[in-house]
């Protein structure tokens, strides 16, 4: 069985679908929630759900090592970026490397990069009159939103779609298609040497 640690900095649905798609199964669980904003609302629901979690901050992550101690401390095999809005450090790259994913509300490479989150990220494409959206799960490298892409999904994009029913389809699809995809790399996992 490997361990998945999720890093989050928001309210954590993702985090709390994982959590619950792994409870069922054999290959993986979610072991360890780290998250950088003291305040956020992945933290309530890893205690809810009985996931250990850490908060960590700035310092912890890009000085002293701290986070990366954890990661090792609870035999992390996979890391799970869902709502993080920090670059990963070199020394963790490095070690869980191609063992790092994000999840973003785009197809990338349009409406990547710094401050392209959330609702800012549907607001270009509304803008822009895109006709389609969706999500792209990559692997995570020292830059934001340019590691390799591993999978994408796609969404129509309506005339009459605002930024929240916009958001609605694309949850729906991170819902549905990013535990699966988790699993099946977390499956193809060599050992962690």
């Amino acid at each position: 069985m490997r361990n998945i640690a999720i890093f989050a900095s928001g309210s954590g649905t993702n985090a709390e679908n994982l959590i619950n798609y792994f409870s069922n199964r054999n290959t993986a669980k979610v072991t360890l929630i780290l998250s950088n904003k003291r305040e956020a609302f992945v933290l309530k629901r890893a205690a809810a759900l009985k996931v250990r979690s850490v908060f960590f901050d700035r310092k912890e992550l890009y000085v002293t090592e701290k986070v990366l101690r954890y990661l090792l401390l609870y035999k992390i095999d996979f890391v799970v970026l869902a709502g993080f809005l920090w670059l990963i450090p070199g020394n963790i790259l490095n070690l869980y490397q191609g063992r790092i994913i994000n999840i973003h509300p785009a197809l990338l490479p349009r409406y990547g990069g710094k401050g392209m989150y959330g609702p800012r990220v549907h607001e270009e494409v509304i803008k822009n009159r895109d006709p389609e959206s969706g999500i792209t799960i990559h692997y995570v490298n020292e830059y934001y939103d340019e590691g390799d892409i591993i999978f994408q999904a796609r969404c129509r994009v309506d005339p009459a779609d605002t930024v929240d029913s916009l958001a609605e389809k694309v949850h729906a699809l991170e819902y549905d298609h990013f535990p699966e995809i988790v699993e099946e790399l977390v499956s193809k996992l060599p050992d962690f040497t």
